[in-house]
């Protein structure tokens, strides 16, 4: 099992990230751009003079649990950033496998699905709209390792990713408005769409289950 700590972060080390509202359908039309909803652990990467170290979603620090991640980021020939992403471990067709992301293991494979920049060598990069930040974070991660992998946006019909993306058995797609600034917290700008049958949701389904039965009189 991982264990943690909890820190308490100055300056850009950590920054609550943006998080997807749920939508019952893909939205239409040029105003989006998509990206595949890899099934892993939300994890923001800080580099500065200190070094690279890796934060859940929730400030938890993580550096320790997966090397390569932490390996290709001291790699990027930058003073210092903050990358966004889902840390993931993959099968041999290259779908993740969440259980994996539990098992010590295995932590040696999990890398960073990195698909947003926040700040770049002292910039804040957050009022930048998504397609500067996009395009700046492809450049950077560029030949870092394959702890570092970009996860780029597909210029496709929604639906049709969607249905592609279940149909291979991914946990769905988000959707993000063009021009977009990053916001921490839930955001309407970021869309989230998830395929029922996925081992996500069917995992989120027992976890919601097994809280209810245990405040049950049984």
């Amino acid at each position: 099992m991982l264990s943690s700590s909890r820190v308490a972060v100055a300056g850009t080390a950590f920054i609550e990230p943006c998080l997807p509202c749920f939508a019952r359908e893909p939205p239409r039309g040029p105003d989006w751009l998509h990206e595949i909803k890899f099934d892993g652990y939300r994890a923001l990467i800080h580099r500065d003079g200190n070094g690279a170290r890796l934060f859940t979603r929730r400030g938890y620090d993580w550096t320790h649990h997966f090397p390569a991640i932490v390996s290709a980021a001291n790699a990027v020939r930058a003073k210092s950033f903050l990358i966004d992403g889902e840390a993931v471990w993959c099968d041999e067709n290259g779908l993740p496998v969440f259980k994996r992301l539990r098992q010590r293991q295995y932590e040696p494979a999990v890398f960073l699905y990195a698909f947003d920049l926040i700040h770049l060598n002292g910039r804040d990069l957050r009022d930048e709209p998504i397609e500067s930040r996009k395009a700046l974070l492809s450049e950077l991660i560029s030949g870092a390792g394959f702890g570092l992998q970009l996860s780029d946006h597909i210029d496709e019909d929604a639906l049709i990713l969607f249905e592609h993306a279940c149909k291979v058995g991914l946990e769905g797609i988000v959707s993000k408005r063009r021009g977009s600034r990053y916001r921490s917290g839930r955001s309407v700008d970021w869309v989230k769409m998830k395929n029922p049958d996925s081992p996500a949701v069917k995992r989120e389904a027992e976890e919601d289950w097994a809280q209810v039965a245990g405040r049950g009189p049984g």
